[in-house]
């Protein structure tokens, strides 16, 4: 009887101190748990921190602003197509201005042929005493106009000269005049190109489909998809 008393006593305080044992480590275990719940705050700090928007330009301000050369580019940021616009176009006005000074020079020797005195009987006619082989003196330029030497010219010559120059001179227009609209366009476009979505969530899959063009039952095929966001 004392036996079976003592043995049941001992099966008792057994599992007690097992027990003991455990509640310390769980009790120790909640050193372990605080650095979890220091690296979660963290994160949701680091993902509630405020991101940098990118830049999404609108095409019609884009072009309204490159009315004013470069200003479409500059509005884009697109900062290194400034020196092509400005050279582009200040190349072409400048062309403009040097043909139409060459031009004058020819023109005012050929006017020095005729008698332009509102006042005179040979109003509109070639001057009195001079014939076809006569010359006059007339202001020959270099490309960039930084030399010039006077040299005669016949009634002829001057007219060619003159329609040359000219003709130069228009052409350098339209060359400046289709600067300025390619730098319109050109701002335009790249403001729509702009606000393209080129990540990498871009993809191309095969998907299942069904078909059924002329047929009683749907058929079985494929597909590819593109996505563009």
């Amino acid at each position: 009887m004392l036996m079976f008393f003592s043995r049941a006593i001992f099966a008792q305080t057994t599992p007690v101190a097992g027990g003991a044992d455990t509640v310390r480590a769980a009790r120790s275990g909640k050193d372990t748990v605080r650095p979890a719940g220091d690296t979660v705050k963290v994160a949701q700090q680091d993902s509630m921190a405020p991101r940098k928007k990118k830049f999404m330009p609108v095409p019609k301000t884009a072009t309204r602003l490159a009315f004013i050369p470069g200003g479409g580019q500059i509005y884009n940021r697109d900062y290194w197509k400034l020196p092509i616009v400005y050279i582009a176009f200040g190349g072409g006005l400048y062309a403009y201005y040097l043909n139409s000074i060459k031009y004058k020079d020819y023109l005012d020797t050929y006017k020095s042929f005729y008698d332009l005195d509102k006042n005179s009987k040979n109003y509109g006619n070639v001057k009195i005493g001079l014939t076809p082989d006569s010359t006059k003196i007339v202001r020959v330029r270099n490309l960039l106009n930084t030399e010039s030497e006077y040299l005669p010219a016949t009634r002829d010559q001057a007219a060619r000269g003159k329609n040359y120059w000219r003709r130069n001179r228009g052409f350098a227009l339209i060359v400046s005049g289709f600067i300025y609209t390619l730098s319109i366009i050109e701002a335009n476009v790249a403001a729509h190109l702009k606000t393209f979505d080129l990540s990498d969530d871009l993809s191309l899959r095969i998907e299942p489909k069904l078909n059924q063009p002329a047929m009683r039952t749907p058929t079985p095929g494929l597909r590819l998809v593109f996505d563009i966001k």
